[in-house]
């Protein structure tokens, strides 16, 4: 009997391999609730997130608070919900931040070499050396607490990783064919670099991007735990956590609620960002 050659490993198109592919395929689906519990916080919250009922203060989860209330009588589901917001919103812009910024460093110093590479590489180094934690909070005290300035200062401690990246893939295509063809047609300087050399960095800076967000909320959690982040009485996971932390003898689920949450956020990024690796690497097409 003659079986078919197709077998379902090597049926074309994008969406069967995703399918097979359950790492990212369950980290797109956890990513994929919390944008939904962003987008949809009115509609999914039961309670207003900031109104104060003390007299339900510290209730445990119940039929009418599912996760129970925090010290001021704020319903933790609803506040959980909304402080999804926040917390991708800051990431976004730590990302639409950092990703340029190390681009811009890695490609210029893998392309232009010589003494540009070595100065460009050195900063690269020192920021690299710097805990980024420790820099983020000085940053923070300096310009103040607040969601832009909770971004700019993670954001200022994040590019270096893409900076490197960035450099060593331009310097292994430096000397390619493919660049090669593209300087015998005239094209030369900064048509090369962003025409020719970023579009094929760009992915696998998605995927550093992907697998940093991780650490990035857990950062921006550590920035809220400390007071130096989102202020209240916007609903913050870092924040919630740290207020928990004063009861959690008594009233543990204070601060389990929002800890889960973070944990939720950095595993579904986590799993995307490793599954985005093993789709992208070309030694796993087989």
């Amino acid at each position: 009997m003659i079986t078919s050659p197709v077998t379902a490993t090597s049926r074309p198109g994008i969406f069967r391999r995703l399918r097979l592919n359950y790492t990212l395929s369950l980290g797109l689906i956890m990513v994929a609730v919390l944008l939904a519990s962003a987008l949809l916080a009115p509609v999914l919250a039961p309670f207003d997130p900031n109104a104060q009922q003390m007299a339900v203060r510290l209730m445990p989860p119940s039929a009418s608070h599912w996760l129970g209330t925090d010290g001021f009588g704020r319903d933790l589901l609803s506040r959980l919900i909304y402080g999804t917001r926040p917390t991708l919103l800051l990431v976004s812009l730590i990302l639409l931040l950092a990703i340029p910024c190390g681009l811009l460093v890695g490609i210029a110093a893998g392309y232009l070499g010589g003494g540009y590479e070595r100065v460009l590489m050195r900063i690269t180094d020192i920021f690299l050396s710097m805990p980024s934690l420790v820099i983020a909070l000085a940053l923070v005290a300096t310009l103040g607490p607040g969601l832009m300035n909770g971004a700019l200062a993670l954001a200022f401690t994040s590019w270096p990783a893409f900076a490197r990246q960035s450099r060593a893939e331009t310097l292994a295509l430096r000397r390619s064919e493919y660049l090669a063809a593209a300087r015998m047609q005239g094209i030369t300087g900064l048509r090369l670099m962003f025409g020719h050399i970023l579009p094929l960095c760009l992915p696998g800076a998605v995927v550093r991007g992907a697998l940093s967000l991780g650490g990035i909320i857990l950062a921006a959690a550590g920035l809220g735990f400390l007071g130096m982040g989102i202020q209240p009485p916007t609903a913050d996971w870092g924040t919630m956590v740290a207020e928990g932390s004063k009861v959690i003898f008594d009233q543990w689920w204070v601060a389990a609620v929002p800890g889960a949450a973070i944990l939720f956020a950095s595993l579904a990024f986590n799993l995307t960002g490793d599954g985005l690796r093993d789709r992208l690497d070309s030694r796993n097409e087989h």
